[in-house]
């Protein structure tokens, strides 16, 4: 068990307890820490191939996102892009060893989940809507990208990147009805959770 495996685990629950009920400071400093040793722990794994750098360039452009969102709140649409080529890349190493099959089923619920967003959220994004939906988007591809990879090869390691995804939809469905909607309190402890076990997850899956 690697020291970056653990530093990880112990960072992510710093920043969570924080973005709950700590002072703003620990957000500020444990929020990147924790992406860059996620970062370190990717670097870690035990074979690094061409396809591993767009995990790797992944969480770069994530932790570019959240720099942006703590320093630049008026540039929410340049962290958002920086979420949407994250989620790019993340797809793009998901879809790459894919013989595509198109099972209906996954493709009809993430259709359900985009149109209630969009229904919900719509109105209220104003200028940020197609930026906010073009995430959205991405973010369900990249949901289907790792559910025909699990249904294709179902193994540990394609699980681990299944469940990745959904947690990471799942931070991202919270954080923009949070943001656009319907604003809640423990809304940035539940959103953190979903975002750091999503990356973890997904870094997981190239340590198998």
């Amino acid at each position: 068990m690697s020291w970056p495996f653990l530093a990880v685990i112990f960072s992510g629950w710093i920043y969570i307890d924080a973005a709950y009920r700590g002072p703003v400071w620990q957000r500020w400093v444990f929020k990147p820490v924790t992406m860059l040793l996620m970062l370190l722990w990717a670097w870690q794994a035990p074979e690094i191939t061409t396809l591993s750098y767009l995990i790797l360039f992944g969480l770069l452009a994530s932790l570019l996102s959240d720099i942006l969102q703590m320093i630049q709140k008026d540039k929410m649409l340049y962290a958002i892009g920086a979420l949407f080529i994250s989620r790019l890349l993340y797809t793009l190493y998901f879809i790459n060893p894919l013989t595509p099959s198109f099972y209906w089923p996954p493709i009809v619920m993430l259709l359900v989940v985009g149109m209630a967003m969009g229904l919900l959220l719509w109105n209220r994004l104003e200028d940020m809507r197609w930026p906010a939906v073009t995430y959205l988007f991405i973010t369900l591809l990249m949901v289907w990208t790792s559910i025909e990879g699990y249904l294709t090869q179902t193994n540990d390691m394609s699980f681990s990147q299944l469940i990745g995804s959904l947690l990471l939809l799942i931070a991202t469905t919270i954080w923009l009805i949070n943001r656009y909607r319907t604003p809640f309190q423990a809304a940035n402890a539940v959103i953190a959770v979903g975002y750091f076990l999503g990356h973890f997850m997904v870094v997981r899956a190239l340590h198998i």
